[in-house]
C-alpha cells in the first residue's frame, strides 16, 4: 500500500511546493525542498516536471536576468545577489537533469532529455544576460552538454536519439548540432557503443534546411542566425574524415557503409579519398564487401575511378553463403549493372553465367528464378554465348571443362562449357522453377527480363502463388459420410467426429 501511495503523495507535495514557490519567489526553501526530493531519487519523473515548470516560468518572467552594461561592474545589491544564487542553482539543477539521461528507465531518460531541451528553448527566448543586441540565441554550452550525453560510450542511446530527432525539425537546433558535432567527434579509436550512438545520430541529420521553417529558441521570424548549407557540408566532411579512420567492428563497419552509401557520399568534397577505405572493405567479405562494392561502382560511374580487378572481386562474391544474407538482392542488382556493357569479353561474361548456373543447383528456389533470368539477360547482351546452350560435348558434370575453383574468371574455361545445370533444373519439383529453367529450350525474347520483379520474391511468395494456382483443383466432399468406411472404424471415431 505504501509503495503505491508514496509517489502519489510526493507528487502532490511537489505540486504544492511549486505553487508556493511561484507565488512567493523570494523564499528559496521551497526550491531547495524540491531539489532534496530529486537528490533522494523520490519520484524523479515528477521532480523533473516540477523543476521544468519552475525554471520555465522564471526564465519567462526574467527573474534571473541581470543586465550587464559594458565597462560597468554589476551592482552588488541583495536583489542581484539572489538572482546570482538562482542562476547558480539553475546551472546545478540543469546538470542534475542531464544526469537522468544516463540512469533509470527509458521513460525517465526521455523525460530528462525533453526537460533539458525545453529549458534550453526558454533560455534562448528569454536570455539570462544581454547577448550583443540579440533578442534570442541558442545556448550552445547546454546544447553541447546534451549532445555529449547522447554520444555516450557506456550505454546505447538509440531511444534518446530517436527523441532528439523531434528537435532536429527546428532549423536552429539542426544547424548548431552540425556546428558542435566536430568538437565532439573522437579523434582516436572510440569503443563500439560510442560509434553506434554517433552513427545513429549522424543518420538523423540532414545537411539541408528543413522544408518548414521552425525555430526552437526564438520566433519563426527571428534573425539571430542564418542556416548556411555550406557550413553544414563542411562540418560533415570534417566529421567523416575522422569516422573513416576509426577501428570498426563488423556491426559498426556495416552501419557506416550503409550510411555512406545512402546519405553521405553525395556531399563529400573529395570522394576519391574513399578509394583506399572501400578497397580495404572489399577484402573483409560478406555483406561488408557487398556494400563496399556498391560504393566502388558509384566511384567508377560518377567519379571515373579506375579499378581493373573489379570483375575478379565481383566474381569471388558469388559463393553459397550469399543466398543466406539479406543483401543478396543488392548483389544481383549491382552485378547486372556491372555486366550491362555489351563490350565486355565473352569469356568473362560466360564465367559469371557458368558460376551462377553451378550455384543454382544448391540455391533456394526463389534465387534459382533470379539466376535463370540473369543468365538469359547475359546471353541476350552477348549472342556469342549461345554456344553454351548447344554444347553437346560437355553437357554432363563429368565432361565439363569449367574450373569452379579458379579465382580469375577469364581463366575458368567457362566459354567452352555448357549450361547443363539449367537443363537439370528443368526437372525441379516446383513448377515455377522448372518453367524458368526452360528458357534455354525456346528462342530467347527480344527484350531482357526485368529482374526487379523477382529480386524481392521470397519462398513464401512462391508457395502462395502455387497454392492459388491449384486451389481450383481441390476436390471437396459434399455428402456427409454415415460413418468410418475404413478398417477399425471404432478406433477412428474415438478421435474424429464425422
Amino acid at each position: 500500500m505504501s509503495q503505491i501511495e508514496k509517489p502519489i503523495k510526493i507528487s502532490k507535495q511537489l505540486r504544492l511546493r511549486v505553487q508556493e514557490f511561484l507565488m512567493c519567489r523570494n523564499e528559496p526553501d521551497k526550491l531547495q525542498e524540491i531539489v532534496h526530493y530529486f537528490d533522494n531519487g523520490a519520484d524523479q519523473l515528477s521532480c523533473l516536471l516540477s523543476l521544468e515548470l519552475i525554471f520555465t516560468n522564471m526564465l519567462k518572467d526574467r527573474d534571473m536576468f541581470i543586465e550587464i552594461i559594458p565597462l560597468k561592474p554589476v551592482e552588488n545589491t541583495p536583489e542581484n545577489q539572489y538572482k546570482q544564487w538562482l542562476k547558480f542553482m539553475y546551472g546545478e539543477i540543469y546538470a542534475k537533469i542531464l544526469s537522468t539521461m544516463e540512469n533509470g528507465s527509458h521513460k525517465l531518460q526521455t523525460q530528462g532529455l525533453s526537460t533539458a531541451m525545453n529549458l534550453l528553448s526558454y533560455e534562448g527566448k528569454y536570455p539570462l544576460e544581454t547577448k550583443e543586441f540579440l533578442d534570442n540565441y541558442v545556448p550552445l554550452s547546454k546544447l553541447k552538454s546534451i549532445l555529449m550525453k547522447l554520444l555516450s560510450n557506456k550505454q546505447n542511446n538509440h531511444h534518446l536519439i530517436n527523441k532528439y530527432t523531434e528537435y532536429l525539425l527546428f532549423d536552429d537546433i539542426l544547424f548548431f548540432t552540425w556546428k558542435i558535432l566536430p568538437s565532439l567527434t573522437a579523434k582516436s579509436n572510440p569503443n563500439e557503443i560510442y560509434i553506434l550512438n554517433y552513427l545513429s545520430l549522424l543518420e538523423k541529420l540532414q545537411v539541408h534546411q528543413n522544408v518548414e521553417t521552425k525555430i526552437l529558441c526564438g520566433e519563426e521570424n527571428a534573425n539571430f542566425f542564418t542556416f548556411d548549407e555550406t557550413v553544414t557540408v563542411k562540418c560533415l566532411n570534417k566529421i567523416w574524415h575522422c569516422v573513416m579512420h576509426w577501428e570498426h567492428t563488423i556491426q559498426t563497419h556495416k552501419q557506416m557503409l550503409i550510411l555512406l552509401l545512402e546519405k553521405i557520399m553525395t556531399h563529400l568534397e573529395k570522394p576519391l579519398l574513399l578509394t583506399d577505405f572501400l578497397m580495404d572493405s572489399l577484402d573483409v567479405g560478406g555483406p561488408i564487401s557487398l556494400l563496399a562494392l556498391q560504393g566502388i561502382f558509384t566511384m567508377i560511374q560518377v567519379h571515373n575511378l579506375d579499378y581493373p580487378n573489379i570483375f575478379t572481386k565481383l566474381y569471388s562474391m558469388f559463393e553459397p553463403e550469399i543466398f543466406h544474407t539479406k543483401y543478396k538482392a543488392r548483389l544481383f542488382y549491382l552485378s547486372d549493372l556491372f555486366l550491362s556493357s555489351t563490350h565486355l569479353p565473352e569469356n568473362l561474361v560466360a564465367a559469371f553465367a557458368k558460376r551462377m548456373a553451378r550455384l543454382a543447383l544448391i540455391a533456394p528456389s526463389e534465387d534459382i528464378i533470379i539466376i535463370c533470368h540473369f543468365i538469359g539477360n547475359l546471353i541476350l547482351r552477348h549472342p556469342g554465348m549461345k554456344c553454351l546452350l548447344n554444347n553437346v560435348e560437355h553437357d554432363t558434370a563429368n565432361t565439363d571443362p569449367y574450373i569452379m575453383e579458379e579465382r580469375d574468371p577469364t581463366k575458368s574455361n567457362a566459354i567452352n562449357s555448357s549450361l547443363w545445370e539449367i537443363k537439370t533444373l528443368q526437372n525441379h519439383v516446383l513448377p515455377s522453377v522448372s518453367t524458368a529453367a526452360k528458357f534455354i529450350n525456346t528462342p530467347l525474347p527480344s527484350v531482357e527480363w526485368d529482374l526487379s520483379k523477382v529480386l524481392d520474391k521470397t519462398g513464401d511468395d512462391m508457395f502462395d502463388k502455387e497454392v492459388k494456382k491449384f486451389s481450383k483443383l481441390i476436390v471437396l466432399q459434399f455428402e456427409k459420410p454415415n460413418g468410418a468406411s475404413i478398417g477399425r472404424g471404432e478406433r477412428i471415431l474415438q478421435f474424429w467426429e464425422l
